[in-house]
């Protein structure tokens, strides 16, 4: 049993997935955490299941269900544990989704949606908690990218596009906020096992017919990686070797291979 650490973690996704394991990490470690996402069940679920295993009294976990495809889930979500007298330390930007298909044939508003949750959500939930945690002194942010952000994804493209604003913005971060006490690290995964291919169509392609991380060695790195304050971690020598070659390819041999790969496997 992990003695309770006084810490808080903020978690958006955290109904199934990396959003879940990173959950379970925290509470293992004694952090109480606030879980967001929008099924309340599986979120009430999950909050019995940390405070059971990290036993009666050990962790609080707190339910906080929020849709943020709203614009005005981000002031909600903060307010609402400022009322509460809830400080957070480490804030983990899981949240968010992809979808599959020709850009020009997909649906409008879903994909406005998507810029909503990974982008714009992301990007404001570190505004409003950031301040308090430069002037503690400390905190930890992890965003969740992708190796797609490190090149553009033909037939996920507003995806891929919305992945290299995450790792670009938090390396950005992390740089202005050095010395501050603050730290901001990026996990760039690569094809994970989690509902997000599903979800996003494209768990017949050949990206996921090929090798596949387990969510949760993704978000045990991800996690090391945080704590340790590394500015980014790749997850897997694979993906670590694909994304230097990306330096010295063609752009239009890498746009090439990118598409083939988020078509259907044969």
């Amino acid at each position: 049993m992990a003695e309770r650490s006084g810490l808080t973690a903020l978690i958006t996704g955290a109904s199934a997935g990396l959003g879940r394991d990173f959950a379970r990490l925290f509470a293992a470690d004694g952090h109480d955490v606030v879980l967001v996402a929008r099924r309340r069940d599986k979120l009430e679920e999950l909050a019995a299941e940390l405070e059971r295993d990290a036993g009666a009294g050990t962790i609080k976990a707190h339910v906080l269900p929020a849709d943020l495809t709203d614009p005005g889930a981000p002031v909600h979500i903060h307010d609402h544990l400022q009322a509460s007298g809830i400080e957070v330390e480490h804030l983990v930007n899981n949240a968010g989704f992809g979808s599959t298909g020709r850009f020009a044939e997909l649906d409008a508003e879903r994909e406005l949606d998507m810029v909503t949750v990974n982008i714009r959500a992301l990007t404001h939930l570190t505004r409003l908690f950031l301040p308090a945690m430069i002037a503690r002194g400390h905190g930890r942010i992890l965003n969740i990218g992708s190796t797609a952000g490190f090149q553009p994804g033909p037939f996920m493209a507003t995806y891929y596009a919305t992945k290299a604003y995450v790792n670009h913005f938090s390396e950005a971060l992390a740089h202005e906020l050095a010395d501050t006490g603050v730290t901001v690290t990026v996990s760039c995964p690569g094809a994970t096992a989690t509902e997000f291919a599903a979800i996003a169509g494209n768990d017949k392609s050949q990206l996921f017919a090929a090798s596949v991380a387990t969510s949760e060695d993704v978000a045990r790195e991800a996690y090391r990686a945080m704590m340790k304050g590394k500015r980014m971690i790749v997850h897997g020598a694979k993906n670590r070797f694909l994304m230097q070659s990306l330096r010295v390819a063609p752009r239009r041999l890498v746009h090439s291979i990118t598409a083939k790969l988020n078509q259907k496997a044969q």
